[in-house]
């Protein structure tokens, strides 16, 4: 059985496809080129799958920020707790677990017991907490995205509470002298300290670490404060895709 699962973000779309619970392949495209050049529109939103190089499908699942948007005649669409969550199943084995999904524009924290949702937080309104901000601080301090997350130690303090205000506060840092090493660490201890509210209610030996921050060094440094054992999977920016993938088989299989 051959499923697609399809995430549509805000910014990438990321699409997986799987054989017999085997990942054949993950890929992403912009948002934009998505819809410009591998979708048309016929009274609503067609995937072109021969466009993509998809074929021999058994199974069209997708989630994420624009996943009404799809071919609901084609895809099953499902909300991105679960497919995240599916996703969890999938790379971890697991049927008892805390996840932290941290995307482009929302944060989503989730635990699951005996392979059940039982609580959830979510951060769908402030942008200060998710990659977008990150993006943009890192614009701010021309660095590498990827040097960034690597910074942790002397963490410079920033105050602000919001995205647009931050980038000035972040400024001013600079213009006072701070090393780049110490912006990098406040940026991403700035992120930490947002997320504490909403992990409050989330405490347990393990974290999960999903979406593009799970990459992110210096926030698995600071989750050790919190957490004995902080785990980013394997795929964690294809995760919601993957979940849709696995969904798609274990409903094929009912």
């Amino acid at each position: 059985m051959r499923s697609i699962g399809i995430d549509l973000g805000s910014r990438e779309v990321k699409i997986a496809l799987m054989d017999n619970s085997e990942i054949l392949k993950t890929f992403k495209l912009s948002t934009m080129s998505f819809y410009r050049d591998y979708c048309s529109y016929d009274g609503k939103i067609q995937v072109n799958l021969d466009k993509l190089q998809v074929v021999g499908i058994d199974k069209f699942v997708s989630t994420g920020y624009g996943r009404n948007n799809t071919d609901l005649s084609m895809f099953k669409a499902i909300n991105e707790l679960k497919a995240h969550v599916y996703g969890v199943f999938y790379q971890q084995k697991l049927k008892d677990f805390i996840l932290l999904d941290i995307g482009g524009q929302d944060v989503k924290v989730v635990r699951v017991e005996k392979g059940v949702i039982t609580d959830i937080e979510l951060n769908e309104k402030c942008a200060a907490s998710c990659g977008r901000y990150l993006e943009n601080m890192a614009n701010v301090l021309e660095v590498p995205l990827d040097d960034m997350f690597m910074k942790y130690e002397n963490p410079v303090e920033l105050n602000s509470t919001c995205a647009v205000f931050s980038e000035s506060e972040l400024i001013g840092k600079i213009a006072e002298g701070v090393t780049l090493d110490s912006l990098c660490a406040g940026v991403n201890y700035s992120l930490y300290k947002r997320l504490k509210p909403l992990l409050t209610k989330f405490r347990g030996e393990q974290i999960i670490l999903s979406g593009g921050v799970a990459n992110n060094f210096a926030l698995k440094e600071y989750l050790k404060n919190d957490y004995e054992r902080v785990v980013t999977l394997e795929n964690p920016q294809f995760n919601g895709a993957i979940g849709c993938c696995y969904y798609g088989e274990r409903m094929g299989l009912k």
